[in-house]
């Protein structure tokens, strides 16, 4: 582990709708303490903030250390599995350890951190136009495909959200994620009017019959669309491409995981 980090770079969102009263946070894979294969990249610390992937203990308990010293409160952290629960973070005992199993957090109360842990897998931020209610979704093409979006968006708006606009942050680029003849499957059993739309965000790969590269991106605005979500910005990433700022699962197999986060102030 090494004991003095590099300063941790953020990623910024350009995320132009953000109200002011909103918090973003949202970690690349520089500026910790984790050894290779969860390092930066370029020899030196990785900010990896995943408990599950091998990586020490105590260089997660430090890299999630830098991270909280940027927050308001200890982040509501997920035990993710690529499904479709939503969880009202206010309600999650952080100071009692608490990991819920979902794939979704909102709040309305000040001060509660959302976190998404990601490598590939898409994050989605949410917020409303007051302020007032914030959301993050870990949407890979399992819960994409199962309606996680268009689930976290009802019980946001259940709560009492407004009108909800949203962040795509850094996935797997279209050009990268190859996928086989299921996912698209997938995606059609539920697309309803939508199946043309749906068809467009999967281009066949000439040389592979039954390959697609699948575009996380557009179905993603695709499903934020039908349950009337239109304000959109992000979704110009590839964790793929960028070795030196963001891990990949589909690159590299073994590594750490990005964190995407959001609060009300």
């Amino acid at each position: 582990m090494s004991k003095t980090p590099n300063a941790p770079q953020w990623l910024v969102p350009d995320w132009p709708d953000l109200p002011a009263s909103v918090g973003v946070l949202c970690t690349t894979r520089r500026g910790g303490v984790s050894p290779p294969p969860y390092d930066d990249g370029q020899g030196r610390g990785g900010l990896n903030l995943g408990t599950h992937v091998g990586d020490s203990p105590k260089c997660v308990e430090r890299n999630r250390d830098i991270v909280r010293a940027e927050l308001p409160s200890e982040p509501v952290w997920l035990a993710q599995v690529h499904g479709t629960t939503i969880v009202d973070a206010g309600t999650v005992d952080t100071i009692a350890g608490v990991t819920p199993t979902a794939d979704a957090s909102f709040t309305r109360e000040r001060g509660v951190v959302c976190a998404i842990l990601t490598a590939d897998c898409l994050p989605v931020l949410l917020c409303d136009a007051a302020g007032g209610a914030v959301g993050a979704v870990h949407a890979g093409w399992r819960g994409l495909a199962e309606g996680v979006l268009e689930q976290s968006v009802a019980a946001m708006r259940a709560a009492g959200a407004g009108e909800l606009r949203a962040w795509l942050g850094a996935a797997i680029g279209p050009a990268k994620f190859e996928v086989g003849v299921e996912v698209l499957e997938a995606f059609l059993a539920r697309a309803g009017g939508d199946a043309d739309l749906v068809r467009g965000a999967f281009l066949p790969v000439a040389e592979r019959p039954g390959k697609y590269l699948c575009n996380l991106y557009a179905l993603a605005r695709i499903a934020l669309a039908r349950v009337g979500v239109h304000r959109i910005a992000g979704g110009d990433f590839c964790t793929v491409s960028n070795s030196g700022r963001f891990y990949s699962f589909r690159r590299d197999g073994i590594t750490g995981r990005q964190a995407s986060l959001i609060w009300i102030r």
